[in-house]
């Protein structure tokens, strides 16, 4: 990443960060009520009050940028700069009293995350990623670890269920030839990867706000983020996703994925 980010910005994103946070962790561990979306989701008051908070700042300090949100969809998507959001990205874990959710900030310059937030309101850790800055974590300067080989890798999804048709056996492919295979972290796996404890996180189906944060955090700590065909994310494209800290692991999941 080229592009560089006023730290007006940065520090903006923080704000929206430390708002969401607040609004959620009342909602931790209690009961909640839990609705579900038409793609049989699960929401709550929490992700709702997140995005609505965080959508009021936006509106009330940058009314010129985009928003493209999980709960409440978008406006302005067109605009120079697009704020893209996930409320809380890990909602089963959140209703499951699990902490490895978390609230998902990028902010989308030209159509390339520039800017990218993982923040977990619980305990209380924040990655940022920002385009030609190193990766932080709380204020920490992090990087990814080396790993040659697929069979020294550990690898993370959040489940085994987003692998469908063609790509359930893709999947399975990369699965068998790593070290570990591990589900269920959320967004949380990235930030391990960022912070050099694990080695791949690959997914399916997954939509902007999903992802767009990940690559600024991934690619600030020395890691990349890639389509499974080794090409950059696109805005339009169809969310499937390998996050690795190492080039030559990448390369090699790429190429078992694309196995046939």
């Amino acid at each position: 990443m080229t592009a560089t980010v006023a730290d007006a910005l940065v520090a903006f994103a923080h704000r929206l960060a430390d708002a969401a946070g607040a609004a959620i962790r009342p909602y931790f561990r209690t009961p909640v009520a839990v609705d579900a979306k038409p793609d049989s989701t699960p929401v709550t008051a929490a992700d709702r009050a997140a995005e609505e908070t965080i959508r009021r700042l936006v509106e009330k300090e940058h009314p010129a940028h985009g928003i493209i949100g999980e709960e409440f969809g978008r406006i302005r998507d067109d605009a120079p700069f697009v704020w893209s959001i996930d409320p809380i990205d890990g909602t089963k874990a959140f209703i499951s009293g699990i902490p490895t959710f978390g609230t998902l900030i990028a902010l989308i310059r030209d159509g390339t995350p520039v800017l990218g937030i993982i923040d977990q309101p619980i305990s209380g850790e924040r990655w940022v990623g920002i385009a030609g800055r190193p990766t932080t974590l709380n204020g920490r300067e992090i990087r990814t670890r080396e790993c040659r080989l697929l069979a020294e890798a550990s690898l993370f999804a959040t489940a085994p269920s987003m692998f469908a048709g063609s790509d359930e056996a893709a999947w399975a492919r990369l699965a068998g030839a790593v070290r570990m295979v591990r589900y269920g972290a959320d967004c949380y796996a990235y930030g391990l990867l960022a912070a050099g404890f694990i080695d791949l996180v690959v997914e399916a189906d997954l939509k902007v706000w999903d992802w767009a944060p990940m690559a600024p955090i991934i690619e600030g700590a020395g890691g990349l983020v890639t389509g499974w065909d080794g090409r950059p994310m696109r805005l339009d494209g169809d969310g499937r996703v390998i996050a690795a800290g190492d080039r030559r692991v990448h390369r090699a999941a790429v190429e078992r994925l694309a196995q046939g």
